[in-house]
Parts: structure tokens; sequence; C-alpha cells
């Protein structure tokens, strides 16, 4: 193929990229089959590790708020690009990257070119909800993938665990999204686990006081300190709640009894602007469920603006192979 074709060829996949508004069912004539196949990978995946359901769905929170729902997230890094992989709050936490991946195939065999991966991310994690059991909602699709990615960008937007209360109400705010938004969606951590890094500071020295977080339940303490002693593995996980492959409230009971297994968790149950949000949905799963599926909407709707294209590999943008033919 000669090279005049091939810029033609990705010039075009990106001014093809979709340019109407989010909307519920925007595949249902270029690729009816697309929500299906989704859910079908994802059931897949979940069956052959549960814990995949919760990191698959962590993917859109750490995708949408570093420069919109654009799939920058998924970007390996190049030669003159530091993608968001490596960066502070994303290495060697998020993970299931390969479960886009196997989604992403099964669809270019349906329907290739067609279903961005910003768009299967957010179709994802909705399927990992309710998979999990958690509620339904019809997501907003029609989004195009970004052409570019940044680590710097991501290391200072996403929150460190250590974040309390008053920085997460701050940053959400920045993205137009409430206190209860912020409290339903810390919510997803009712599936999923941790790593022993994230916590040491807080049972062991938290901040810098030598001592351990106040508020962590002793007999939760006892089960974290064996969980993660001084000087251990810190690559070791421990469940977020009590119930880690159900998506369910136990989550907020967990924070009102002082078992919440991140600093930035239990913080929310310490600070009065969140903490009735937290006795709220505690008491209520149904309220919980509908302020969750409302706050994901929310973030979903978050857009960089920017021109796009639809990757037909969600590592990579379109345009590599031209570069590479360019700098030959």
């Amino acid at each position: 193929m000669s090279l005049p074709l091939l810029l033609f060829l990705t010039i075009s996949a990106v001014s093809a990229a979709a340019q109407l508004p989010l909307q519920p069912g925007f595949y249902s004539k270029a690729c009816p089959a697309a929500e299906t196949t989704v859910w079908s990978m994802i059931q897949k995946a979940m069956a052959r590790e549960a814990r995949s359901g919760a990191s698959v769905m962590r993917l859109q929170f750490h995708d949408c708020f570093v420069n919109g729902c654009d799939a920058s997230l998924l970007l390996d890094d190049t030669p003159n690009m530091l993608g968001e992989k490596l960066s502070l709050s994303n290495i060697n936490s998020l993970r299931s990257y390969e479960v886009i991946d196997e989604v992403k195939d099964a669809l270019e065999q349906v329907c290739p070119g067609i279903v961005s991966c910003a768009d299967i991310i957010v179709m994802a994690a909705r399927d990992a909800v309710v998979l999990s059991g958690g509620p339904y909602w019809e997501v907003k699709l029609g989004r195009e993938d970004s052409l570019t990615a940044s680590q710097e960008d991501s290391d200072d937007i996403m929150p460190s665990p250590r974040a309390n209360a008053t920085t997460l109400i701050s940053l959400f705010n920045k993205f137009n999204l409430s206190i209860k938004d912020l409290v339903a969606l810390s919510g997803s951590h009712s599936i999923g686990q941790g790593r022993c890094f994230s916590i040491v500071f807080r049972l062991y020295n938290q901040s810098g006081t030598g001592l351990p977080d106040p508020t962590i339940e002793p007999k939760y303490r006892e089960k974290l300190d064996h969980l993660c002693p001084p000087g251990g593995d810190e690559d070791v996980t421990g469940d977020l709640d009590a119930t880690p492959e159900i998506f369910d409230n136990q989550y907020f009971k967990d924070l009102v009894l002082g078992r919440g297994f991140l600093n930035s968790d239990e913080t929310l149950f310490a600070n009065e602007e969140t903490r009735t949000y937290v006795r709220e949905f505690s008491l209520n799963q149904t309220k919980f469920f509908k302020a969750f599926v409302e706050g994901m909407i929310k973030m979903g709707d978050l857009q960089s603006g920017r021109p796009g294209e639809i990757r037909r590999n969600c590592r990579v943008v379109n345009g590599r192979p031209i570069d590479i033919l360019l700098e030959d």
C-alpha cells in the first residue's frame, strides 16, 4: 500500500470518528452486537478471575478524570510520549488491560473500525458492576479515542490512597461532581482489593506521627497488621470490604464500623460533609445504587473536546505506522 493511501486512510479514520452527542444505543445500526459482545467478554473474564470485574470498572475512573473519557489511559508509552499506565496512581495498581484488549479484538471481528476503546471502557465498567450484583443503567456512547496520553496530567490529577475527604471534595468539584457523587462513586470499592503499599503508612506512621490511624477499629487493625506487617511484602492485597466480589452497600457499613481499607475510604466517615451520605448509603442500598448510577453517568460525560479517532488497537494510535514510514 502506498504512503499517500496510508496517510489518507489514517486521516479518514480520525475525521470519520463520531462527533455526535453521546447517546444510548449509539451503535444500534453500525454495530448492533456491540453491547452484547462486550457483556459476553466481560462475563468470560470474570468467570476466569472474579477480581477482574473490579479492575475493569476502575479503568473508567482513571481514564475519565484525566482529560475526559477518551481511552488515553490505554495507550502504551512511545519514544516520544510517556503514557498514563505508569503514573503514580496507576503503576502496580491498575490491571486487566488485557481484558479490554480481548473485548476490542472480539469487536473488531464483528464490526471492524466502529467501536471506540473509550466506549468499551464505559460499557465494560457497567457490565462489571451488573455482573457483580450491582445496578444496571443505559450507558451513553459515541466517544472518540484520544491521539495522545499524559503521565504528567495523570500524576497531577489522580488522588493518592492517602488523600483525605477535603482533598477529594475539591477534586470532584473541579469536574462538577457533588459531595454525594464523591461518596457514591467511592462505593466502587464495594468490590476488589488494594495493596499493602497503599495502607502501611496509616498502620504504622499516620501523618508522620509514628502511630497508627486511630480511626481503625481494633480488631480490623489486628487483621491488617497480620496482612501487612512492617517490612512485609507491600504487593500483598487485601479486600476493600467484607464482600469483595459482590457489589452492595457493605463498603459503607464497614466505614461506619471503622473498617475502611484505604485512608481515602475511612476519611469519608470522619469528615462531616461526607459522613451523612456514608450513613445514608450504609442503611439504604437502593439509594446507594441510584446515586452510583447518577455519578457514573455524570463521570462518563466528561470529555476533552480534542480531535480523536477509532483505534484499531487500544494500545496504539492508528497513525503509528505512518510515523514510522515518514521517519524512514
